[in-house]
């Protein structure tokens, strides 16, 4: 049924075909010894499957090395000879293959064949294994602790004496297990784990499961065993040996949560504590299933490459996703260590008790924990208002999504590289977005009874697309409610890229629908043979309620009750799609806006921001309509549509100054401290008022003071001041510290200063905002040496240099400066941050995407041109190089209408501030 199904969806649909090298290698492959490995393909072979691993790890933190040993009970499917699993950068010591009763097979020492390019090695035994019978696999090896951040690594931090100390990490996800112990390596194999682990009595050990004993075994040291896990696949494995300190509490249901960190950060760990007791209560009520480990341990790791990791009962995280020191952080830092921890502890069922089979389909794993995130905290902390944020992930989305280099959802991945590049804006913000669709679509209560019937029917095992399609509506009667139709439905947002244009051209009671795929840049050679199964929604002016109809086809026509004066597509964004009204429906809308914007929701007037902005990079629409839409902001009174508005006039302004544009800039500068001076000098210098007052007080007023608005430099300056004066130790209020720290980074005293705080911060959150205050500094020598420090790894963490190139390269003066550094420390950067991370994603879009000149993507091109070989696979090069292009495009298309428009306008405003030429 399920190919059945797809065929007739691709016939249907008249889909692109899309193809994709094979990972095969060519030729023989060759173990390093020479001798032919018995397995050619990066996928391991079926026919032998683990069922339990016990392990023994010891971390030497003098030596930074570690040892272990580890013994595999496995299935055996198939006779044979061969034992192929993953290995990486492991020394293997021996090799044994045991019978049920733990006897030798073979009185020889078996070899060990190692194939580095697909990270396997193969043991080979003289006897056949039979299917059927029970075997095991002992492994003795070692290896160096890791230095970057995948695998088995060392993290280092300073004590406030600055004396440094060591402690030993993992991070798994997706195909680093086998950097800390020979194993099979892919999510389908899970098994259950045995964790033992040797440390001084200087510091603790934790795993995924409760310490069920400690033996003292000698010459100082202890063994902690730990409990039997339940059955997970190898990513989720975790352990840590570290001296943290934690505090604990327990749930309504007996789970004991810990959280740790570093012990003079054991006070920002409180707040975390909190939300992560009230998360699980309300997952375990959501989800109808209990958390099935005794306990749930939360720790701060002070080096760490991602926000956070789900292993099982044991997450780990990055200290500024975890702590939280009231005196410090921001309404915005709480938001976001919130949301992080609400992503954990939803893939403690999404990801973790059910698993997608591969990782093509890491969006089942990624896309719900971000919309998890969501909805969890809607309910549970309602005043933090994170739907406001929800609009911006789905922004983000479409902001790739529309760009020619993105992919589907559920996309081709093999090799490591690729399925690191898979864990992206797609998996993630695409996924919750169109999750949100979905649950508008078949309703919260069908959603979430769903949602557990697939979480009831999968627990413990693996699952793919269209097991969650199967389990969120049983088949009815009800063509447009069963099973089959929301497979089919689904398949067109998960199994091609893009995002829907839908077009809306209204006669008298009948609106002209079409769609097509909304493309920023479109390629001559387009096809456009896009489909989608898109649930339309709209509210009319003589409308109080949100009507439906699901739109199937390429056109379609919709007959209104009666006739109205405007009519709005996608209600409050439920759906993933861009609208482009006629020039009656534009025109409508905006005088809709000017004489009564409340008439439509905070949701539905930034959407309709978003999409005017969308539409003129894309050609689609004049510059002037979307400005002349905004023109109502002045009686804006909620900050999601006043922050859009603003940030895209920000962003214009950022385009252009990098081109040194002197007139547009200037006028475009004035024009928008003029147009928004009202909400500007409004802002207190204070922490009162709710999230979203704050959140629109921070961004506000760190936009005013970089536009070098006087009463803005003039507050942040006293405020920087006094600071100074007290040695660091008065608070300032902590949603315009960044600002504050920014002003006060100018001069050469007060940058000095900040470095020297940064050094001695005991917080992370603080040391984020130091760092982007020094890497806004117009002194490009400054901004040199910190891109040196962050290289050096002392002061500045490794962990932190791809955000700190990003904040040099957006800094005006450190534009070519930070593309330049990259160029040439590509190779250092790559050994730190391995292709196809998080990290030198962030450190090519960061730099790369800054770009806007026919030139510089000349440059850039060039430049990843002479390491073709190194980034052939790396689909973030096409992200960046289309979005250089797009840049050039919108240049080209809008910079005179942009020079035009703010000429006029710049000169009304003025008038209307009593100013007279």
């Amino acid at each position: 049924m399920h190919l059945l199904l797809v065929i007739l969806f691709f016939l249907e649909a008249r889909f692109c075909v899309q193809t994709s090298d094979s990972n095969s290698p060519a030729g023989d492959n060759l173990a390093t010894n020479g001798l032919p490995f018995p397995w050619s393909k990066v996928r391991l072979p079926n026919y032998i499957v683990p069922v339990h691993y016990h392990l023994l790890i010891h971390p030497n933190l003098t030596t930074l090395r570690f040892n272990g040993s580890v013994k595999i009970e496995i299935d055996v499917k198939n006779n044979t000879n061969w034992v192929v699993l993953h290995s990486k950068n492991l020394k293997i010591f021996t090799a044994t293959v045991l019978d049920e009763h733990e006897a030798h097979l073979s009185d020889k020492v078996l070899s060990v064949l190692e194939y580095p390019s697909h990270e396997q090695i193969a043991i080979f035994s003289p006897k056949i294994l039979t299917s059927g019978e029970k075997y095991f696999l002992h492994l003795e090896f070692g290896a160096p602790l890791s230095d970057g951040f995948y695998g088995f690594y060392k993290s280092t931090y300073k004590t406030k004496a600055g004396e440094t100390r060591v402690l030993a990490s993992t991070h798994f996800e997706p195909t680093s297990a086998r950097m800390a112990l020979p194993c099979f390596d892919e999510p389908i194999f899970k098994a259950n784990y045995t964790v033992r682990i040797r440390r001084g009595p200087s510091h603790i050990a934790l795993s995924n499961m409760p310490l069920e004993q400690t033996v003292e075994i000698g010459n100082g040291l202890f063994e902690d065993q730990f409990e039997v896990s339940v059955k997970m696949s190898s990513y989720l494995l975790a352990f840590i040996v570290c001296d943290f300190r934690s505090v604990s509490g327990m749930t309504a249901t007996g789970i004991n949560i810990s959280i740790y960190a570093v012990p003079e950060k054991w006070h920002q760990t409180h707040y975390a504590l909190e939300a992560a007791l009230r998360l699980m209560e309300f997952y375990e009520q959501y989800f109808n299933i209990l958390y099935p480990l005794p306990k749930l341990d939360l720790i701060a790791i002070p080096d760490f490459q991602s926000g956070a990791m789900e292993n099982w009962g044991l997450t780990t995280y990055m200290e500024t996703s975890l702590l939280y020191d009231p005196d410090i952080s921001s309404a915005s830092d709480k938001l976001w260590v919130t949301m992080v921890i609400g992503h954990e502890l939803a893939h403690q069922w999404f990801g973790n008790l059910v698993t997608m089979e591969w990782w093509n389909d890491i969006w089942l794993n990624e896309g719900f924990a971000r919309y998890m995130e969501f909805v969890s905290l809607e309910a549970v902390y309602p005043e933090l208002k994170v739907e406001d944020h929800f609009l911006d992930t789905c922004f983000g989305a479409i902001g790739r999504d529309s760009l020619n280099s993105s992919r589907p959802i559920s996309s081709l991945a093999e090799n490591p590289t690729q399925i690191k590049e898979m864990f992206d804006t797609v998996s993630y913000d695409k996924g919750a977005c169109i999750l949100h669709m979905l649950r508008n679509f078949l309703t919260s209560e069908g959603f979430q009874t769903g949602i557990i019937r697939y979480l009831r029917r999968f627990r413990y095992s693996n699952a793919r697309n269209e097991d969650l399609w199967d389990s969120l509506i049983k088949n009815t009667d009800n063509e447009r409610h069963s099973s089959i139709y929301l497979k089919k439905m689904m398949y067109t947002w998960t199994i091609q890229k893009g995002i829907p244009l839908i077009t809306v051209k209204r006669q008298g009671r009948k609106l002209y629908i079409g769609q097509e795929r909304f493309l920023k840049i479109v390629l001559p050679d387009d096809p456009s043979c896009y489909l989608w199964h898109i649930p339309l929604t709209y509210k009319t002016s003589h409308s109080d309620h949100e009507m439906k109809h699901i739109l199937t086809t390429k056109s379609d026509v919709l007959t209104l009750d009666e006739e109205v004066d405007w009519v709005k597509l996608n209600s409050d964004m439920n759906g993933y799609y861009i609208v482009h009204y006629d020039e009656e429906g534009w025109n409508a809308l905006t005088e809709l806006l000017r004489v009564n914007h409340t008439a439509l929701s905070f949701k539905d007037r930034a959407s309709l921001i978003h999409n005017t902005f969308q539409l003129v990079t894309a050609g689609r629409l004049s510059l002037n309509r979307a400005l002349d839409l905004i023109g109502y902001l002045k009686s804006e009174t909620h900050n999601v549509p006043l922050l859009q508005g603003l940030g895209y006039l920000q962003s214009f302004y950022k385009l252009i100054d990098k081109r040194n544009i002197a007139d547009v800039t200037h006028n475009l500068k004035t024009y928008i401290l003029q147009y928004f001076r009202d909400v500007i000098d409004k802002q207190s210098w204070s922490d009162d008022g709710m999230v979203s007052d704050r959140r629109l007080r921070e961004e506000v007023l760190s936009l005013a003071c970089d536009f070098d608005y006087p009463p803005c430099l003039e507050k942040a300056k006293q405020l920087y001041n006094s600071w100074v004066e007290s040695n660091g130790t008065i608070s300032l209020p902590t949603d315009v510290s960044e600002t504050v720290y920014m002003v006060g980074a100018q001069d050469d005293s007060g940058w000095a200063f900040l470095l020297e705080k940064y050094g001695v911060s005991m917080c992370e959150t603080e040391k984020s905002k130091f760092l982007s205050a020094l890497a806004s500094s117009k002194d490009s020598e400054k901004l040199s040496r910190l891109l040196q420090l962050g290289m050096d790894g002392t002061l500045i963490k490794t962990q932190n240099v791809p955000s700190l190139i990003y904040m040099v390269a957006r800094n005006p003066v450190g534009h070519f400066l930070a593309w330049d550094f990259v160029k040439k420390h590509w190779n250092e950067l790559v050994e730190k941050f391995p292709l196809g991370s998080f990290g030198i994603r962030n450190i090519i879009v960061g730099t790369v995407t800054q770009f806007s000149s026919t030139e510089e993507l000349r440059e850039v091109e060039d430049f990843f041109k002479s390491i073709t070989e190194q980034v052939s696979q790396l689909r973030v090069i096409q992200v960046a190089t289309e979005n250089v292009e797009k840049n050039i495009m919108w240049l080209s298309r809008n910079l005179e209408t942009m020079r035009t428009w703010l000429h006029i306008n710049v000169k009304f405003e003025l008038l209307l501030k009593g100013h007279y030429f």
